[in-house]
């Protein structure tokens, strides 16, 4: 048992729930992590990824469960607010669903990079310096079950850029929702349960393609005992975060996690440089 390799996959796991669902980008923080302490980018590496993203997603489903179900309820009842839900989440998933799976292989192998993910960073977190000034206090909409499927699809073009790791799905989400005129808390919400169909779809595609590969043939215990302890610990710092964030965003500004990013991107340009 490789006790050096399953506490490196314990600190990627804790990275994941820590950044998931903030507007900082996980995706960027597994590749910068991963850099510095070497976890590795084999098959078995990737779908690690994967496994602890829906320990993070999982947290999602268990703090939102009543409010999740109580929509579900009322879809099948078929009364105006689950359905309007419903058309909202479908119809923001469609367009990141679409150019994800056709982008697929091309991101994979031109945007996993430091510098990509450095330059997603700043980008972002100008981006959300100007939205949060222009539009977080023009907010109509307080509850998720009032999204147009106009407004979902903008949010979901939004989405699009969280294609760029480094990024942040979340932060792309929530200035899409702003734009639309969500509550900064309604606008979070909204990019978390449209995280739950993406990331579900996503992470079975490449399930798929490692086993496959024939990567499940090959697990060793190492790596079973990694794939366990990694989506405990990704759901449970998830689970802390995610409750944190939603404390805090309803009457403070994003612009922190703007500072951050702009921080973070400045210290990983002189890593590289020197």
């Amino acid at each position: 048992m490789d006790i050096m390799y399953i506490l490196k996959g314990i600190i990627i796991a804790i990275v994941e729930g820590i950044t998931e669902f903030l507007p900082i980008s996980s995706t960027g923080h597994l590749i910068i992590a991963n850099d510095l302490i070497g976890f590795g980018n084999g098959g078995f590496e990737k779908m690690f990824m994967v496994v602890i993203q829906l320990g993070a997603i999982l947290a999602i489903i268990v703090l939102y469960w009543e409010k999740l179900v109580g929509l579900l309820v009322s879809l099948l009842r078929r009364e105006p607010r689950g359905i309007r839900f419903t058309i909202a989440l479908l119809v923001g998933v469609i367009p990141a669903a679409i150019l994800g799976f056709s982008l697929e292989d091309l991101i994979d192998e031109k945007l996993f990079s430091i510098p990509t993910v450095i330059l997603a960073l700043i980008v972002g977190a100008l981006m959300m310096i100007w939205f949060e000034k222009k539009y977080r206090n023009q907010a109509a909409i307080t509850e998720v079950d009032q999204i147009t499927p106009s407004a979902a699809l903008k949010i979901g073009l939004f989405q699009c850029l969280s294609l760029w790791p480094g990024f942040s799905r979340s932060a792309s989400t929530i200035m899409g929702g702003w734009h639309q005129g969500l509550a900064p808390e309604v606008a979070a919400e909204f990019s978390f349960f449209l995280a739950i169909p993406i990331m579900f779809g996503a992470s079975g595609l490449k399930l798929a393609k490692f086993g496959m590969d024939g990567g499940f043939a090959a697990i060793t215990s190492t790596q079973i005992v990694t794939l366990i302890v990694g989506f405990a610990v990704a759901f449970a710092v998830a689970l802390i975060c995610v409750r944190a964030f939603m404390s805090y965003i309803k009457n403070q500004p994003m612009k922190v996690f703007a500072w951050y990013r702009l921080i973070l991107a400045a210290a990983l340009t002189v890593k590289i440089l020197f």
